[in-house]
């Protein structure tokens, strides 16, 4: 895990100061609402329907023991109890007073964190794969490059005003577990035919009202010409991206509007300036120290997996958690944990400060001191032993993250909507409670296999219901909540966007058309069939007909 070094912490901490004057002033009435608005966005922190929201960046998901327990002490002083993990692998807290928002920031720094970039025209969190660095299909662990992008954007004096926010993902493995074909950025690490290592660069995705899937501008970059290549398409962004009108000023709309050969041959000439740039060249050794930040831990070997074994055959509690909770590692004798944040009794994505503090004692008795943050808004513990996996399951089942769901219709990405957000034209939290009941059985879920479903309260998306197997987006209607229904989206390898079913139902049909589209699928799915790769055989007319009929 990359530790701050001295100008790291010099930097947070100047900027905590600098905040606490800004509110201080601010609250006494020396700077005006208008004055105000791009400083506390610079620090994270919006106005939301209730209350502010401040957003903490975690860097690509990673978590230190010691830094999650600060976040549970910022939800049990500062705020309601509990924070809200984001699909950005950040968190959230709803209810922060204004005045307490520098205490904060000043806990926060003392553990290397912060809010920079959380908000506002510029590069927010550098996000990744939950399992980088221990999946069995990675070609290379992609942290090292996330953290050479979160330094070259933080406080970037080129890019702190951009036409509009702007989102970099990075993957290492074969699977794409960190969505970058709907980032404005989304690069793959990959080999080519003589083994040398760099990215696949994809630019122009997104999601929110004009969902849009990004395209490929370049096959093969060589990994020491990362930054130059990024900072050429980020010059060109910010020189010809729109500046009149913010729902057309993201670069997936740049992109669409030149076409992506003509951007791509922009940005190459762009390169042409950027690429001897001695500040952004990296060398072997520049390559070498990022890596050395990320060193492998401590792993026992000749582990006893005869445990494990015994009791997949002898508890079916614990066969279900292992089936559906725990992943394959690329260490032997290890797998990775999920810790699932979608119990029926909290919204999805929520964890309350007893559980944060639980998690941290648990990574540092399982897994080497570290947890990391998912886009599907659950947590993980990616290094735990075979033989220490039942003492976890039980510690964790204790405080109600070891529900057996990751990967199920349960599993759902859901936006706090209409009961936080300032934005939303509907709820989504309850919405998921509603399917959530209708959904309770646990071995059906099963059955039906891998399905994501995923819930926005407005068109902003933050909930990714675009690329959901199933989406479902708020609407307002004269007042009255709506839903629309998506099915076919993926962000995955074969990633697309989703179709509109028909009409927008009413929130107390959201349930029963979920319902009638299960039933639909488990009616016409051949075999294991999954849900995505019956829908794309059979298309929407079945669907539709059923939901409607």
């Amino acid at each position: 895990m990359y530790q701050y070094d001295q100008y790291d912490q010099q930097l947070v901490d100047e900027r905590v100061a600098q905040y606490r004057d800004q509110t201080k002033r601010y609250l006494a009435g020396e700077l005006s609402e208008d004055e105000f608005r791009p400083l506390r966005l610079q620090n994270g922190l919006y106005i939301q329907r209730h209350a502010p929201m401040l957003r903490v960046s975690i860097p690509y998901g990673l978590l230190a023991s010691a830094q999650l327990r600060t976040l549970a002490h910022i939800a049990r002083t500062y705020d309601k109890g509990y924070g809200h993990f984001s699909t950005r692998q950040n968190i959230q807290y709803n209810w922060p007073p204004l005045e307490s928002v520098p205490d904060i920031l000043a806990d926060l720094a003392k553990v290397e964190m912060h809010a920079i970039q959380t908000s506002g025209n510029c590069i927010r969190n550098v996000t990744s794969d939950q399992f980088a660095g221990v999946a069995e299909d990675e070609v290379e662990d992609p942290r090292p490059y996330c953290e050479m992008i979160r330094q070259w954007a933080t406080l970037h004096p080129e890019f702190a005003y951009l036409p509009r926010k702007f989102k970099i993902a990075v993957t290492g493995s074969e699977r794409d577990r960190a969505a970058t074909q709907v980032h404005d950025i989304g690069l793959q690490l990959q080999r080519n035919a003589a083994g040398e290592l760099g990215f696949r660069v994809l630019v122009g995705g997104g999601l929110g009202r004009t969902p849009i899937i990004g395209e490929v501008i370049r096959e093969f970059l060589p990994e020491k010409d990362i930054l130059t290549y990024l900072d050429a398409i980020l010059r060109v962004y910010n020189l010809r991206g729109r500046r009149d009108n913010m729902y057309k000023a993201r670069i997936k709309i740049l992109v669409k509007a030149m076409g992506p050969e003509a951007f791509a041959d922009a940005v190459e000439k762009e390169w042409q300036h950027t690429r001897s740039d001695p500040a952004l060249q990296l060398e072997d050794a520049d390559i070498a120290r990022f890596r050395n930040q990320f060193p492998l831990p401590a792993y026992r070997t000749g582990i006893d997996a005869s445990a494990v074994d015994g009791l997949l055959s002898d508890n079916a509690s614990f066969k279900r958690w292992y089936t559906r909770n725990t992943v394959g590692h690329r260490q032997p004798g290890y797998r990775s944990v999920v810790v699932s944040l979608k119990s029926s009794a909290q919204a999805p994505g929520d964890a309350t400060d007893t559980q944060m503090e639980a998690v941290a004692d648990l990574a540092e008795r399982y897994s080497f001191g570290e947890a990391r943050v998912t886009h599907q808004q659950n947590l993980v513990l990616a290094d735990v032993a075979l033989d220490e996996l039942e003492a976890l399951w039980r510690a964790l089942d204790a405080e109600d993250l070891a529900t057996p769901n990751v990967g199920t219709l349960s599993d759902m990405i859901c936006c706090p909507g209409l009961d936080f957000c300032s934005l939303a034209n509907a709820g989504s939290i309850d919405v998921a409670s509603d399917i959530n009941q209708r959904f309770d059985d646990l071995d059906y879920l099963y059955d039906l296999g891998e399905l994501r479903v995923n819930l926005s309260g407005c068109m902003n998306g933050c909930g990714h219901h675009t690329v959901g197997h199933i989406g479902i987006l708020g609407v307002d209607k004269k007042g009255e909540e709506f839903y629309q229904i998506t099915l076919g989206g993926s962000s995955a390898n074969d990633a697309s966007l989703g179709d509109r079913l028909g009409p927008a139902v009413s929130k107390d049909k959201v349930a029963d058309t979920m319902e009638a589209i299960i039933h639909t699928y488990t009616e016409l799915r051949e075999g294991e069939e999954s849900f995505l790769d019956t829908y794309r055989r059979v298309g929407m007319k079945p669907f539709k007909e059923r939901a409607y009929g």
